[in-house]
């Protein structure tokens, strides 16, 4: 009886993870590409893109433009980008 409680929030998270998925596909493959970017890339790398600090592209700003337009959608990427680059930002000595 007590593994209900537990089994009902994993199922609500995986709706919510589910949901914003396909809610959001443009931004899920907008997402998975700047995960993508940060687990290939190398420390040396991302110190060498951080020094030089370019402007976004045109692509970029319209994602930025998408994303402070739309609440729901900025956390949904928010949540889905974090963790994998705060992870390699932490393992390149980026954050403390």
């Amino acid at each position: 009886m007590k593994r209900y409680p537990l089994l009902a929030l994993v199922l609500g998270l995986l709706y919510v993870t589910v949901g914003n998925a396909q809610q959001f596909p443009i931004m899920d493959k907008i997402a998975d590409k700047v995960v993508q970017k940060y687990q290939t890339s190398t420390c040396e790398q991302l110190w060498e893109q951080k020094s030089k600090k370019a402007p976004p592209s045109a692509e970029e700003q319209k994602a930025i433009q998408m994303l402070k337009g739309d609440p729901q959608m900025r956390a949904a990427f928010i949540n889905k980008i974090a963790a994998p680059i705060a992870n390699k930002m932490f393992e390149c000595g980026m954050i403390p």
